[in-house]
């Protein structure tokens, strides 16, 4: 067998792409293949018969290694079990992997060199309302594209990313231009390029609509936009070169167009990695009616940070200028209409298209300490997608919003937001984790990949479960009147309140989403909101929170009308938890009126008044022995 390795370089000076321009999350580091290498200082043979004897202990000994390491693979396991890439889950750690690089590396380089990219521009024939008056040219999709040098005739998959921050910046505005398409950007292009396109894969990036050098104008997540993306898909899967089969991969909203893909999809699209990908604008932005601070300007910063500030670089559709008005008028008017007066939230809820239209397979990729796009947009969906019937697989670690194999990000992690799960936070066998599902959904090879979650405890203990919240959770609930504290009395904007449980008489394991249903009153304003975080009250550890505007005390996103000095129970949810309270410690619960990254309730002054009645915390547990078959090992990196 020949082996191709292949080297492609950065400058270092001129990396600006779609991880700096959403977070400035790490400089690249260049990939370092470790190669073995046997020094002898001197070996001195003083006859011709010891030579002899040398050289066939040598040659013998090529020999049996060779065979070993083709028997076991790179693991270590017999061939007769599994391939490397069929390595399980909770065998991985024993697996010879590199992983001194700055991503996660398969163990075995691919065959091919690559060349690229090539440019290409995809016409969109746009429905009528989506045909800005503004730019009455052709619709076109900026395509750059780049190849394995597989043999003539060789048809191969595509693995695409698809996002807006290509080529912006530097005209009008302080700073440098963001790379072009036609650079690999340092989230999914330069990772495919090292670790898949060797392997028989094309790599596409691709600019949405009104961004780099694709035409039309920029209609943010909405149905032009969906279009733009599923039409360049299409055009991937028809080409001659292509056998057909097309993945998207992208975090952010470069994992938010993976959904957009899927609404309305093209047959060719196999498989979607949405990696902390919005299911929605506004579930994006709000959770149980509570807005975050950015929800106010997201339009407008999205518009205005994926532009030039040049006159001709301007490029905004029109029937997207309502979208700067709809956050305000959802926190002002929620219940009374102020959320209901256009279809702007409705055109930008891509999941419920997904599972009605998709017939491909999803993996998730999500950190549950992901305060950029909250957790909750993994959870229920991944239940959501099984139930209609979609392969599903999701990995969730206390990461958040980065990739699984990020230690140099990871190492950054503060405590109470995942700094107790570092180091094994880290999955530098990530790569491995993926490359079977895209040799089946992309190229028909092996078996169909089985659907199941990764979890990952914030004391940094894995387990895989076939759901999650697993099937065997069993709920614990509290009347929490009688914690210590009291739970009576009014929170504002100047009052909070706390109360705290006994010790606990045995460990809990809290795994999946926790609800807090109480009783509250409005006071003199028609609103109110309450956030809630949990502690463990004895070692002070943030573990989780939840918020609620009383205008959406039902959970979800319809608004009710509400009234002055009226009582309601407010149904409250928290974001998906898997966390470890010792025996002996207490649950502390820290009732404000608002909290971090959310906004403030119109209504925030006079707040809401909790008072004895309904309250009720109820907490989904796991009983997980220590010796049980879920929990499993991580490759150990930081022991290389």
């Amino acid at each position: 067998m020949i082996i191709c390795y292949c080297l492609f370089a950065v400058p270092m000076d001129e990396v600006l792409d779609a991880e700096i321009v959403e977070e400035n999350l790490f400089s690249l580091i260049p990939k370092d293949p470790s190669f073995l290498w046997v020094k002898i200082e001197s070996l001195v043979l003083k006859n011709k018969k010891l030579m002899i004897l040398m050289s066939t202990i040598l040659v013998t000994s090529i020999i049996i290694s060779s065979t070993i390491w083709s028997a076991a693979g790179p693991g270590g396991f017999s061939k007769s079990d599994y391939e490397w890439w069929e390595t399980p889950v909770n065998e991985r750690y024993n697996m010879e992997l590199n992983m001194t690089g700055w991503r996660s590396q398969l163990p075995v380089e691919g065959l091919y060199s690559w060349t690229g990219p090539t440019e290409y521009y995809v016409e969109v024939d746009l429905p009528i309302s989506e045909q800005d008056v503004g730019y009455p040219g052709p619709a076109l999709m900026h395509v750059s594209l780049w190849m394995p040098d597989v043999p003539n005739g060789t048809k191969v998959p595509v693995i695409a990313t698809v996002h807006p921050y290509y080529d912006f910046g530097g005209e009008g505005v302080v700073g440098d231009d963001s790379n072009p398409n036609t650079i690999p950007d340092a989230g999914v292009g330069l990772w495919v390029l090292e670790e898949f396109v060797p392997h028989g894969y094309a790599l596409a990036q691709i600019s949405t609509f009104g961004t780099g050098k694709s035409t039309h104008c920029q209609d943010v997540k909405g149905l032009g936009e969906q279009i733009g993306i599923q039409e360049a898909v299409h055009w991937l899967g028809e080409q001659e070169w292509s056998n057909g089969n097309v993945g998207l991969m992208g975090k952010s909203y470069a994992g938010t167009t993976n959904w957009e893909a899927a609404q309305n999809p093209s047959e060719h699209l196999k498989t979607i990695v949405p990696i902390s990908g919005s299911i929605g604008v506004q579930q994006m932005f709000y959770r149980n009616g509570s807005s975050e601070a950015r929800a106010m300007l997201y339009d407008v910063l999205y518009e205005g940070a994926t532009t030039d500030a040049t006159s001709d670089d301007m490029r905004f559709c029109t029937d997207d200028a309502i979208g700067p008005l709809s956050p305000f008028t959802t926190w002002l008017g929620a219940g009374l209409g102020g959320d209901e007066w256009n279809d702007y939230w409705d055109e930008r809820y891509h999941l419920q298209d997904v599972i009605d239209n998709y017939n491909g397979s999803v993996y998730i990729v999500w950190g549950l300490q992901d305060w950029n796009v909250d957790p909750y947009h993994a959870f229920p969906t991944h239940q959501l997608l099984k139930d209609a019937g979609i392969n599903v697989r999701t990995i969730s670690g206390q990461w958040g919003h980065n990739y699984p194999d990020q230690p140099s990000v990871h190492e950054g992690l503060e405590s109470g937001y995942g700094a107790e799960a570092f180091p094994s936070v880290t999955r530098m066998d990530w790569a491995v984790e993926l490359f079977p599902w895209f040799e089946y959904y992309l190229k028909d090879i092996g078996e169909e990949p089985e659907s199941y979650v990764q979890v990952q405890r914030n004391d940094g203990n894995w387990h895989i479960e076939e759901t999650w919240p697993a099937e065997d959770t069993v709920n614990i609930q509290y009347a929490i009147a009688d914690w210590d504290g009291g739970m009576s009395g009014t929170v504002n904007s100047q009052q909070s309140m706390t109360i705290t449980s006994q010790p606990l008489s045995e460990d809990m394991h809290i795994s999946g989403l926790p609800t807090l249903h109480i009783d509250a009153r409005t006071n003199t304003c028609n609103g109110g909101q309450l956030f809630v975080t949990m502690f463990d009250g004895t070692s002070g550890l943030r573990l989780g929170h939840a918020t609620m505007d009383v205008r959406y005390r039902d959970g979800g996103y319809d608004a009710k009308p509400t009234s002055p000095m009226t009582s309601y129970r407010m149904l409250m949810e928290f974001n998906p938890m898997d966390v470890i309270i010792p025996e002996g410690h207490t649950i502390q619960l820290v009732v404000t009126e608002t909290g971090e990254d959310y906004l403030p309730s119109p209504c925030a002054t006079l707040g809401m008044t909790i008072f004895a009645g309904y309250q009720v915390l109820t907490l989904p547990t796991l009983d997980r022995p220590n010796d049980h078959k879920n929990w499993f090992n991580v490759p150990a990196w930081w022991e290389e």
